[in-house]
């Protein structure tokens, strides 16, 4: 029965020197998650239960769990490296099937798609249709775009300009753009047609002999947008007329084959105050066509394409995934993890909501081994089978001594 006793005791401790080894060897894995061997002991049971003076029949190994305590989150640099500050896992597709991992260190594939060292692609809830959130009922492949950014024309333009109020007419008239004796001010914007084609949009601002009044004239590329507009202010400097600050322009045909541009022109922020005219806004919604310069990755998982014409366009939002007893998850290597039964249903969610951690683009989460516990654990379980080896060395000799009896 000693020998049997001892011979478990040497199982288990060669058991807990293997898990041991298995934690040190991945001491620098990305996204590691270390085990401990836990065991239970064993009792002989009779027929009619639990003798009060049995003697116990050893130990064995009843689980190897897997410890997701948080591992230490390391910045690299790399856009598409990606840490999890608190709970959930990355949801990635493997050829169909789903696997689960903490570990972030992801690239992008020839045909562009997101994926981790072993190919698994990582999964992301989409824009959805109005362009204000995303479906976080559908997953899909994050994929990069690789293509230009398509233009945009520009559709509204907000000017926000104080004139002075102690401004005289011009002397001379009618109004000619190229004589700036015949206005007061000038400024001018850049704009957009539907082929991202740049324009020059000029405002000149001419002073009337009325009371408080102005008029601007638009031009694009020193071309006249239709007439003049009347801007009236209060006597406190406020603009009156018109009522809401912005005026639709005639449609203006570029002339390059683009579509014509419809411009709203936004007034509502100009002033008349002071002695000096002075432009604080000129703001435009339009753009030209952009090259894809770098990939962000805010807290909350959304994965944005910044363009050379500044324009950010979300990809998607990463998704993960929360299990209720994420140590009955099992392991498939390559630091993923499957589902199963024990470990309960996945629930899926964003970055930031409900009992998932936030996401760090840039940085990779170390694995969560420390050395110094393991070699601890390494020289206890060390003794621990030098003891039992021990106990089969002595069992030996006292068997030795009954044979020897005469």
């Amino acid at each position: 029965m000693s020998f049997r006793i001892s011979l478990s005791g040497m199982n288990a401790a060669t058991a807990d020197l293997n898990v041991t080894s298995n934690n040190i060897a991945n001491a620098n894995t990305t996204g590691f998650k270390q085990s401990r061997a836990e065991f239970g002991d064993v009792f002989p049971v009779s027929a009619y239960g639990l003798s009060k003076n049995a003697i116990g029949a050893g130990v064995r190994l009843n689980q190897v769990a897997q410890q997701f305590d948080q591992g230490n989150v390391e910045f690299s640099g790399k856009a598409l490296d990606l840490a999890l500050s608190g709970k959930g896992f990355f949801t990635l597709s493997n050829q169909g099937s789903t696997v689960y991992s903490r570990a972030g260190n992801f690239g992008a594939d020839r045909d562009g798609f997101v994926v981790n060292p072993s190919g698994h692609r990582l999964q992301v809830y989409l824009p959805n249709s109005s362009g204000t959130g995303f479906d976080t009922g559908r997953m899909s492949d994050l994929q990069l775009a690789t293509g230009d950014a398509p233009p945009q024309a520009t559709g509204r333009v907000e000017v926000g300009s104080n004139l002075p109020a102690d401004a005289t007419p011009p002397t001379i008239t009618p109004f000619d753009p190229a004589d700036p004796t015949t206005y007061n001010h000038t400024t001018s914007l850049t704009v957009y047609d539907s082929l991202g084609a740049p324009h020059t949009q000029s405002l000149h601002f001419v002073k009337t002999a009325n009371p408080n009044e102005w008029q601007v004239h638009t031009s694009i590329d020193g071309t006249a947008v239709g007439t003049p507009t009347t801007l009236q202010y209060s006597d406190t400097g406020a603009l009156q007329v018109p009522a809401t600050g912005v005026v639709t322009l005639p449609a203006h045909d570029p002339g390059n084959g683009a579509a014509p541009l419809n411009l709203a022109l936004d007034l509502g922020d100009s002033t008349q105050y002071g002695e000096s005219f002075n432009v604080s806004a000129l703001v435009q919604d339009g753009h030209a066509t952009g090259r894809l310069t770098g990939i962000e990755v805010s807290s909350t998982g959304v994965v944005n394409a910044r363009y050379t014409n500044g324009v950010s366009t979300p990809l998607g939002q990463v998704a993960l995934t929360a299990f209720s007893n994420p140590q009955g998850l099992q392991p498939l290597g390559d630091n993923g993890w499957a589902e199963t039964f024990e470990s309960g249903q996945p629930r899926r969610g964003a970055a930031g909501s409900s009992e998932f951690g936030l996401v760090q683009g840039g940085a990779l989460e170390a694995s969560n081994v420390d050395l110094t516990e393991q070699l601890v654990n390494m020289i206890t379980a060390q003794r621990n089978f030098q003891a039992n080896a021990q106990m089969i060395s002595t069992q030996d000799q006292i068997t030795q001594t009954v044979i020897n009896i005469r």
